[in-house]
């Protein structure tokens, strides 16, 4: 059985790296890679259907149960279905949709991500009371500009600090998100030739 599902998985990647490479030769690989691809899409689709109502199962369990946080997984539960019904009747481009995304959805994502800087800001205090070094001050003072440099203060903006901010984020920010994006690239091209020879078999077993 392992060696039927490293044949399938093998012969799946090549075909799909065939298609990018050698469809002027033939041209009947581009459309095997679209076939594979809707098949692999059609899957995952079915994947997050089942994750979700897994989700659903689980929160509901735990409000049947009155566990500690069930009002929350209550909330959930209800949000998601509310979502659900809406999305199905009137459609995502509705302007009830867009007002829900606009009115609740991104308001508690900027939430989320102003809660995620100042976390950020209190862990760099917090690490340069355990730690005095070079690495742990850079850190700190890179976390205070760029957030009272992008944040709107009520006295408004200090001067220079915004552009210094601006310029900080784009370069050397930039920079090492770049850097990572690369490194995550080369891990996942890794990863895939592994599979792809067979060296890993997450879909059959090691």
């Amino acid at each position: 059985m392992r060696v039927i599902t490293v044949f399938i998985v093998t012969l799946s990647g090549l075909a799909i790296l065939s298609g990018y490479f050698l469809t002027d030769l033939f041209p009947v690989l581009a459309e095997v890679q679209t076939q594979i691809l809707n098949v692999a899409i059609t899957l995952a689709g079915v994947a997050m259907l089942v994750g979700i109502f897994n989700l659903v199962s689980v929160h509901t369990d735990k409000v049947r149960r009155s566990q500690k946080g069930g009002v929350y997984s209550a909330l959930l539960v209800i949000s998601l279905l509310i979502t659900l019904v809406l999305g199905i009747i009137l459609r995502p481009g509705h302007v009830a949709m867009q007002a829900v995304v606009n009115g609740i959805i991104i308001p508690t994502e900027s939430a989320l991500m102003g809660i995620l800087t100042i976390s950020l800001l209190y862990a760099a205090i917090r690490l340069l009371r355990r730690r005095v070094d070079v690495m742990s001050i850079i850190f700190l003072l890179t976390a205070a500009i760029i957030l009272f440099g992008s944040a709107t203060l009520p006295f408004g903006d200090i001067p220079l600090l915004g552009d210094f901010a601006r310029w900080w984020s784009q370069v050397w920010a930039l920079g090492g998100m770049r850097g990572i994006l690369i490194g995550v690239g080369l891990g996942a091209l890794t990863t895939g030739l592994r599979v792809l020879f067979g060296a890993d078999r997450p879909y059959g077993g090691s």
